[in-house]
């Protein structure tokens, strides 16, 4: 990576230091090498979150299993930017509507009860976008606070479809939904919190 490339400025975030395919001198004056750029991120976030989803370990007692698919749509947004991580989820979420088997555990379509996790996900995603470019990746603490907001977006979407779509009450829905996951992404925090400060540390070197 070049110097310049490396160069980090406020309100970037880490994709944005990433180089633009070189194509010719008039494509790359029409911006198209800077939009294959973000085509290419796009669907390289959805075939990340479709890779973690596949990382399925069922849970007793719940429809929900445990997945590496929230850290990946938390880092899919922090990284890409709040555009590009919408349109990454959004991509996943339509893509596996369709009947692309890469929801959790190699499922497709929305009729399953955790599919308002990928909902979630989607709106996560966004907001953890729009608050990296403000800075919110770039120390220990802030990303903590990030990640935690991100599984907390997540779990108001995903708990209250798990329970209109299983019939189950409220309290059966957070025993069933967000209780036996507490502890998994505390852990995932805890590995943004030092993924993503450690990445913009060796970009600014």
């Amino acid at each position: 990576m070049s110097t310049a490339t490396a160069t980090t400025r406020p309100g970037q975030v880490l994709a944005d230091l990433l180089p633009s395919p070189r194509l010719s001198a008039s494509l790359a004056r029409g911006g198209a090498s800077t939009l294959v750029r973000d085509v290419a991120l796009v669907v390289g976030g959805a075939v990340l979150a479709g890779l973690a989803a596949q990382i399925s370990v069922p849970v007793p007692g719940s429809p929900v299993p445990v997945t590496g698919q929230t850290f990946a749509a938390l880092l899919v947004g922090t990284a890409l930017g709040a555009r590009r991580g919408f349109l990454s989820l959004a991509l996943y979420a339509l893509a596996g509507v369709a009947g692309v088997p890469w929801f959790a555990g190699g499922a497709s379509g929305a009729a399953a009860p955790s599919f308002g996790y990928i909902l979630g996900m989607l709106i996560a995603s966004t907001v953890l976008g729009a608050l990296a470019r403000r800075g919110a990746d770039r120390s220990v603490l802030r990303t903590a606070g990030a990640m935690l907001l991100g599984e907390a977006i997540i779990y108001a979407v995903g708990v209250p479809y798990l329970a209109f779509a299983t019939g189950m009450s409220a309290n059966a829905a957070i025993a069933a939904g967000l209780t036996p996951f507490l502890i998994g992404d505390a852990l995932k925090a805890a590995l943004a919190m030092g993924l993503l400060p450690g990445a913009w540390k060796l970009a600014r070197k």
